[in-house]
């Protein structure tokens, strides 16, 4: 199976708890395949959103396709339907109602010839223990620096 990295949601893992991850399809139109094809597409300030038994991406920039003349209007940062089964929408929906937790979308790629987006669940960092990351980190990176010295 050929995946294909497009775009990835780096704030969402610094900002938020990752606890689940799913994959979902999305709704493009064709010129909006066109522009995601070329990686113009933000995920930064995006979210997720149940409404009505379906789900929407909302908030996630995909850029206008240059080629696609006066007739491509759409909106950039317009809503755009989730493919999940409905029982899988149901679960998620009694998860994410609790207090805390949010829907990010952390990555766009290719499966195969589809367009998918990985959604998480997710809950909202401390400032406590966004510095607590960030300090790992640094010891993490201190740590291989020293590791590639020695060698």
């Amino acid at each position: 199976m050929d995946i294909r990295t497009i775009a990835v949601n780096r704030a969402a893992s610094h900002e938020y708890f990752i606890e689940e991850t799913y994959e979902c399809g999305v709704v493009l139109d064709g010129a909006e395949v066109k522009s995601v094809r070329g990686g113009k597409i933000n995920l930064k300030d995006g979210f997720c959103l149940v409404a009505n038994g379906e789900m929407f991406l909302k908030n996630v920039h995909i850029s206008l396709y240059s080629g696609a003349g006066k007739f491509n209007s759409r909106e950039e940062k317009r809503d755009r339907k989730l493919l999940l089964k409905k029982r899988e929408i149901a679960s998620i929906a009694g998860k994410v109602s609790q207090k805390g937790y949010a829907l990010v979308p952390l990555k766009v790629y290719f499966k195969s010839a589809l367009i998918k987006v990985e959604i998480g669940l997710c809950r909202g960092k401390h400032v406590y223990d966004k510095k607590q990351t960030l300090k790992e980190k640094d010891i993490k990176r201190n740590a291989e620096r020293e590791i590639k010295e020695y060698r």
